[in-house]
């Protein structure tokens, strides 16, 4: 089958065709994302996405829209009438948006968020800006105006800022995309919030989660595939530390790509998990690298690129190369690319990913002791200016000067200078949290430092224009120890400026997490007891085995419900 990729153009729009037999598919790809966004307006572009696809309604084919980094997709898979449809329909909807409809999509996107985990590493390697924005709660959203959603959709969403794909067995006859001029964009800023790398911090529970920015070429996609292969080898197969090893691959266009491995464990397998984490970096870095697996993930690309539908596969891709100003490669560039990486090519890549490795270690946990640098969570001078003291007198001031705030506790400090303030979460209570584009925050609570509202008026008037975020109100702030407020935007702090601080944990809750907890731990173990040795009763048979089994697990899930609901929800008191 023909596996080419043809580039035409489409009423000005650049147009890439690849020939496949079924239903015709279809994307219309903008050069705009998160990462193009501020901290104080992020998730503005998703806003743009849901309202265009508004007018779509219920259809019986599959469409869909997608908000990623540096790039907006609208596809669709149907008949080709309901392709033609759909396209004109996002291009209309987008000349014209239902702005009717914009408190609703802004709900409706709260409510995805609310669902949505964002990961760390984003913040961390670059700060609250540019690509660091995908570790964000999307604060922009709440607050868009009108006006604001259609200039960032007159000024984005292009013509001469977008790519179409299109796989079918012909380009679909009347296909009108009529969109306004504009400019290609460039590709957003890199940022770094990390003075030296390797780079370490601790956060979570979870396990073990790395990223590393590598040049984009097929050793390094090679090197990704080999890394997978051998975490899983060793933390699985070997010890049965992990249940998942895995690692991932993606392009950023620029010329680089993010190379990310992940490794899951238990509280008490953490430490083996990390150093043998660690142990499969180091052994790939002494380019001790297997010409077995290299040949294994070798063999699973070729395939993947000599497979009947590699053109169509590649076609998204290929569309954000294009608005990178990249030439999209061939298939037989790219398999001569692959076929001719060594295991020296892929030691090259484990030594440059070394170099820029970003490092989550759990929580408790620390890297220093495999040569990794702990990243900053404080900064490296407090302004001067008016001192205001701790009502609690623990030893934490806040400090608000002419250049910035800082929070000093002991010979710790961490500042936002106004200049490179990110946003300013202002809650009804009289709080503020200031977060630098470094991802360092500086709480300036009022109440806590008896701060006069001339003072107060001072920062409000000190920050950028636009970099204030206004919030609904907050649960009681609970009491921290001296200088626990002092660090980077991450984890509970981000929770906490979306309003969803952990209360404190009453006794009565603590009884009934208690109960409830002992009485699911107890039917559990009932439950595996009979799902383990209950198998073979004659009088039960197989499928009475099973639907009881099914139904002993599905009580003790319900006793443990309320538990859980606790437990996630309140804190120790």
């Amino acid at each position: 089958m023909n596996q080419a990729i043809h580039h035409t153009e489409i009423d000005g729009i650049p147009a890439l065709f690849a020939y496949a037999a079924g239903p015709v598919r279809a994307g219309l790809v903008f050069r705009v994302g998160v990462a193009d966004e501020t901290l104080a307006g992020a998730g503005i572009t998703h806003l743009v996405e849901h309202l265009a696809l508004h007018r779509q309604g219920l259809a019986d084919y599959h469409f869909n829209g997608a908000t990623k980094a540096a790039f907006t997709h609208f596809h669709v898979e149907g008949a080709e009438h309901e392709v033609v449809a759909y396209l004109h329909g996002v291009c209309s909807s987008l000349l014209d948006l239902p702005m009717e409809r914009l408190e609703t999509e802004k709900e409706i996107l709260r409510t995805e968020e609310a669902r949505r985990e964002p990961g760390q590493l984003p913040l961390w390697r670059y700060g609250a800006q540019g690509y660091g924005l995908s570790s964000y709660p999307e604060w922009g959203v709440r607050q868009a105006r009108p006006d604001d959603v259609r200039h960032w959709a007159q000024s984005w969403f292009t013509r001469d800022n977008a790519v179409l794909w299109i796989a079918g067995e012909r380009l679909p006859a009347g296909l009108s995309l009529r969109l306004p001029g504009g400019e290609r964009r460039p590709m957003p800023r890199v940022t770094s919030a990390l003075p030296t790398a390797p780079a370490f911090f601790s956060e979570g529970q979870g396990g073990v989660l790395l990223d590393a920015v590598v040049t984009d070429t097929a050793a390094a996609r090679m090197y990704a595939g080999v890394l997978e292969r051998e975490l899983s080898r060793a933390l699985r197969q070997e010890g049965g530390y992990s249940y998942t090893a895995a690692g991932d691959y993606a392009p950023r266009r620029d010329g680089h790509a993010t190379v990310t491995a992940f490794a899951d464990s238990l509280p008490a397998k953490q430490d083996a998990v990390l150093g043998g984490f660690v142990d499969v970096l180091a052994g790939l870095q002494a380019g001790r690298i297997a010409q077995a697996d290299l040949d294994a993930v070798r063999g699973r690309r070729d395939s993947a690129l000599t497979a009947p539908d590699s053109a169509v596969r590649r076609l998204p891709g290929a569309a954000e190369d294009l608005l990178a100003h990249r030439h999209p490669r061939t298939v037989d560039e790219l398999r001569g690319e692959l076929w001719a990486v060594t295991p020296r090519h892929v030691h090259a890549v484990a030594l440059e990913a070394a170099g820029t490795a970003l490092l989550q270690a759990p929580s408790g946990h620390t890297a220093d002791w495999a040569g990794y640098t702990a990243a900053p969570t404080r900064s490296a001078y407090a302004v001067t200016g008016k001192r205001f003291a701790s009502v609690r007198k623990d030893g934490t001031a806040l400090v608000v000067g002419g250049e910035g705030v800082s929070l000093t506790a002991g010979g710790d400090a961490v500042t936002v200078l106004y200049r490179d303030c990110a946003a300013v979460l202002s809650f009804p209570d009289g709080g503020r949290r200031l977060i630098g584009t470094d991802g360092i925050c500086v709480e300036v609570e009022p109440g806590e430092y008896g701060v006069d509202a001339h003072t107060m008026a001072t920062v409000d008037a000190a920050v950028p224009p636009g970099t204030a975020v206004q919030l609904p109100p907050r649960q009681r702030r609970p009491e921290r120890p001296a200088g626990e407020s002092l660090g980077r935007d991450s984890g509970s702090a981000v929770e906490q400026g979306k309003g969803a601080a952990r209360t404190r944990r009453t006794a009565g809750q603590t009884a009934v997490l208690v109960v409830f907890g002992t009485l699911a731990g107890l039917w559990s173990l009932f439950a595996l007891m009979y799902t383990v040795f209950g198998f073979g009763d004659p009088e039960t048979g197989v499928g009475g085995w099973a639907a009881l089994s099914a139904f002993l697990w599905c009580v003790g899930g319900l006793l443990a419900y309320p538990a859980v609901r606790i437990r996630r929800g309140t804190r120790k008191g």
